[in-house]
């Protein structure tokens, strides 16, 4: 079993920047594919990055390239999303989640943390 805890949401004027964490635990998640999701206000969730678990390969929704960064610390078994210019769209619960090597779904996922970016 994994177990995510996401931190790092709040509160942010557009343009500003924050940076999500996800701390795994249970277990080492360095052969697993971690992704950062989000869910807006009456939306269905949606993919918002994925870095691979050997760290060479990332993905991005075309609606946060160039300006959300997906990172990995193997050695502290956390993930961090770098939100930069930020707009009100990017409003949202943000969730982490992990799928393991060779896996075609995320089987763990954490409980959220709350962006809200006013306009």
């Amino acid at each position: 079993q994994v177990q995510l805890v996401e931190s790092g949401g709040g509160l942010v004027q557009a343009g500003g920047s924050l940076r999500l964490s996800c701390a795994a635990s249970g277990r080492t998640v360095s052969s697993y594919t971690m992704g950062w999701f989000r869910q807006a206000s009456g939306k269905e969730r949606e993919f918002v990055a994925a870095i691979s678990w050997s760290g060479g390969g990332t993905s991005y929704a075309d609606s946060v390239k160039g300006r959300f960064t997906i990172s990995r610390d193997d050695a502290k078994n956390t993930v961090y999303l770098q939100m930069n210019s930020l707009k009100p769209e990017d409003t949202a619960v943000y969730y982490c989640a992990a799928r393991p090597k060779g896996g075609d779904k995320y089987d763990y996922w954490g409980q959220g943390t709350q962006v809200t970016v006013p306009s």
